[in-house]
C-alpha cells in the first residue's frame, strides 16, 4: 500500500518557556547561556528539606495564555508529582499538573491553503523543565548535567489529535509561537529550546474511524526537523504495517545528522508515572478579578492584524500574515507606517521591502528588529525618496543596505554615494540613441515585430547608466526612439 492509501493523525504537545526572571518554585534566574550549574539553589537541586513555592508571574502568564487561545480558566487547579527517573531530574519527579490542569479547552487557528483550520486544545498546563544532559565533555566520552534549566518555568500546550499533515503542523506551530510572543510570555526562541514540541504519530488506512497505534516523538526545535521528523515516521509506520507488523507504541528521538527517528524507551501511560498531588504545594485558585484584569490587557492577536491590515490597509494575505506573525516586524511596521504620513498609500510598498530586502538583510546578520540600525523613520523615507523618483531599482538597495548597516538617513546615502536616479529626458536620450545604434540587428528585428525586443534595450541602457536610469522615462525614450510597434 502506497503512502497515498493511509491518512496520517498528528497531536502536538508545545512546551514553552514563560518569560519569567526566576524559576517556577524558586528565585534562581531563568537567563540562558550561563556557565552550568551557576543558576542554581537547593530548591532546583533538590537538597534534602527544600520546599518549592509559587512563582505568582507563571500563574498569570498561564492565564493570558488560556484566555489569549479561547481556554476555560480553572478556578482551582493542582500540582501534581509526575514520577520518572532521569540524570536531568534531580528530585526523581517533575512538578506538573495532570487531573486538575489550569487551562482547559480553546483552539489555535491558522490558515493553511487559503483555508482557515482550527485545531482544538486538550489542556494547557503548568511545569518546571528538567535540566540538560551534556554529553562527550572529555576524551574519555564522559558526560555531566547542568541544572541551570532545572525548574524554568513552562507551560505545555496539548492538543487533539486533529492534524492530518505536517503541513498543518507546522502552521499551527507557527500560528501558537506567534500568539505565545505577541502575548510577551514567550520569546519563540527554537535554537534555544524556549518552544519545542513532542509529535505523536499515528497512521490508519484511509478512511478508517479507528486511530492507528502512535508513537512520540521527542523535543523537536525547529520547523524542519519537525518535517522531516513526522514524514520519516510516518514512512517508517507504513513499512511496518505493510510487512504484516504491529507499530509497537513507544518514545522515540529524532537524529538530526541521519534524518531518521530512533527507538527511545516503550511510551509510558499515565499510571506508569504514579502521579499524584504534590504534597508540598497547596491548591492553586485564580481570583476571578485576575482573569478579568488579564481578559481586558490582552493585546491585538495575530490573526485579528493580518486582518486588520488586509481590510484597512489592502495588504495580501500573505503579507500581512508575515509581518503580524512577528510582533516586533509589526510594531516596526505601524511605525514606519505613521512616519510615511500617508497610510494605506504607502503601505504596501513598506511591506514589500519589510518581507523583501529587510527579511533578508535580518536573516543574513542573525538581528532582531530590536537590533537593527535601521529605523521605521528611514524605511518610510526610503519609500517616500523611491516615489519621488529620486532613488530606484539597484540604487534604492544599495541605500537599504548602507542604512542597514549604518544607521544613516537614506537621503545623506543617496547624496554621498551618487545615488540619486536620472530623470533628465536629454541625458537620456543620449544613452538610447548609443544603445540603438550598437544593436542595428535587434532594432530591424524589433520593428519587424519583435516586440519582446523593448525589455532588451530597455535593459541596456539601464546597464549603460549603472541602474540609475528613471524606469518610466527609460521606456518612454526607447519607444520612442524606436518607433514600430
Amino acid at each position: 500500500m502506497p503512502l497515498a492509501d493511509f491518512d496520517v493523525v498528528l497531536g502536538l504537545e508545545v512546551h514553552a518557556q514563560l518569560l519569567t526572571r526566576s524559576k517556577i518554585f524558586c528565585g534562581c534566574s531563568t537567563a540562558f547561556g550561563a556557565e552550568p550549574n551557576a543558576h542554581t539553589c537547593p530548591v532546583c537541586l533538590a537538597l534534602p528539606g527544600a520546599l518549592p513555592w509559587l512563582n505568582r508571574e507563571v500563574v498569570e502568564m498561564a492565564v493570558r495564555a488560556g484566555l489569549a487561545l479561547g481556554c476555560a480558566i480553572q478556578p482551582t487547579s493542582v500540582f501534581a508529582r509526575k514520577n520518572y527517573f532521569y540524570p536531568d531530574l534531580p528530585k526523581g519527579y517533575q512538578i506538573s499538573q495532570y487531573e486538575r490542569p489550569i487551562c482547559l479547552g480553546g483552539a489555535v487557528e491558522f490558515d493553511l491553503g487559503g483555508e482557515e483550520r482550527r485545531v482544538r486544545l486538550t489542556r494547557i498546563h503548568m511545569e518546571e523543565d528538567a535540566g540538560k544532559n551534556l554529553h562527550d565533555l572529555a576524551a574519555d566520552g564522559s558526560s555531566g548535567v547542568d541544572l541551570n534549566r532545572a525548574g524554568v518555568p513552562l507551560l505545555e500546550i496539548v492538543s487533539e489529535p486533529e492534524l492530518r499533515s505536517v503541513d498543518e503542523a507546522v502552521e499551527y506551530l507557527k500560528a501558537l509561537r506567534a500568539v505565545l510572543v505577541a502575548l510577551g510570555v514567550n520569546d519563540g526562541n527554537l535554537e534555544e529550546g524556549s518552544f519545542r514540541c513532542d509529535a505523536n504519530v499515528s497512521v490508519k488506512p484511509r478512511g478508517a474511524a479507528r486511530l492507528g497505534q502512535r508513537c512520540e516523538i521527542k523535543n523537536m526545535n525547529s520547523f524542519r526537523f519537525l518535517r522531516q521528523a513526522v514524514e520519516f515516521e510516518v514512512r517508517r509506520q507504513v513499512e511496518v504495517i505493510e510487512a504484516g507488523g504491529k507499530v509497537e507504541q513507544e518514545t522515540r528521538l529524532f537524529d538530526p545528522a541521519r534524518g531518521e527517528t530512533r527507538a527511545m524507551r516503550s511510551k509510558e501511560e499515565a499510571h506508569d508515572y504514579r502521579y499524584f498531588p504534590e504534597p508540598d504545594l497547596p491548591p492553586v485558585r485564580v481570583d476571578p478579578a485576575l482573569v478579568a484584569a488579564a481578559r481586558a490587557a490582552l493585546p491585538e492577536l495575530p490573526r485579528a492584524r493580518a486582518r486588520r491590515y488586509q481590510e484597512r490597509l489592502g495588504l495580501p494575505a500573505a503579507d500581512a500574515g508575515l509581518i503580524a506573525g512577528e510582533p516586533e516586524v509589526a510594531r516596526f511596521f505601524d511605525a514606519a507606517l505613521e512616519a510615511s504620513g500617508k497610510g494605506a498609500e504607502a503601505a504596501r510598498r513598506i511591506a514589500n521591502w519589510l518581507n523583501g530586502d529587510v527579511a533578508r538583510l535580518a536573516n543574513e546578520s542573525g538581528l532582531a528588529p530590536r537590533d537593527w540600525r535601521l529605523s521605521p523613520g528611514a524605511l518610510a523615507e526610503l519609500v517616500g525618496l523611491i516615489e519621488a523618483g529620486t532613488v530606484g531599482g539597484p540604487g534604492a538597495k544599495q541605500v537599504l543596505e548602507e542604512c542597514f548597516r549604518s544607521g544613516a538617513s537614506p537621503a545623506a546615502v543617496v547624496r554621498e554615494k551618487g545615488l540619486a536616479q536620472v530623470s533628465d529626458a536629454a541625458a537620456i536620450d543620449a544613452v538610447v540613441e548609443r544603445v540603438l545604434a550598437a544593436s542595428p540587428a535587434e532594432v530591424e528585428r524589433y520593428r519587424a515585430g519583435n516586440a519582446k525586443l523593448l525589455g532588451f534595450f530597455v535593459g541596456q541602457v539601464m546597464k549603460e547608466m549603472k541602474g540609475k536610469g528613471n524606469p518610466a522615462v527609460v521606456n518612454a525614450a526607447v519607444k520612442k526612439k524606436l518607433g514600430g510597434p
